[in-house]
């Protein structure tokens, strides 16, 4: 049933910060932009990775009733071939540590930070992702 990661959204208060603080940390500037019924930026769309998976922020204001504000529930981890580098970018341009570096077994290492928006930025070196982009790659 489920086919692959298509799309993680995530919420910000400023749009436009958050736009200028994921072009700094990702090294690409969206390649969508929608501006909201009052003109100011409601959404943005970043294509990531190998898969050029959707990475969009949205407005907060257009958030289903009883979105949480804060940091909380699932965390999608981001692979990244240096996870020490990737946590040092991300902290260098304001977010904040949430869970260290933590090696989990297998060769699987994790940690996350948060951005300055209130998201939970999960990164990942994940040696099944790399196995499985070689086996596509052939």
């Amino acid at each position: 049933m489920l086919r692959g990661m298509a799309h993680a959204g995530y919420w910000a208060d400023d749009v436009t910060a958050a736009k200028e603080w994921y072009t700094r940390l990702l090294g690409t500037a969206p390649y969508f932009e929608r501006g909201g019924p009052d003109g100011r930026p409601a959404y943005v769309e970043f294509r990531i990775g190998d898969h050029q998976v959707e990475l969009g922020i949205t407005d907060r204001r257009f958030a289903p009733p009883g979105t949480p504000t804060g940091p909380g529930g699932v965390v999608l981890s981001w692979h990244v071939d240096d996870l020490a580098a990737a946590v040092d970018a991300a902290l260098a341009l304001g977010a904040v540590a949430h869970e260290p570096i933590t090696e989990r077994g297998g060769g699987f290492v994790t940690a996350s930070v948060i951005d300055p928006f209130g998201n939970v930025l999960g990164l990942m070196y994940n040696p099944q992702y790399l196995a499985v982009l070689a086996e596509q790659r052939g």
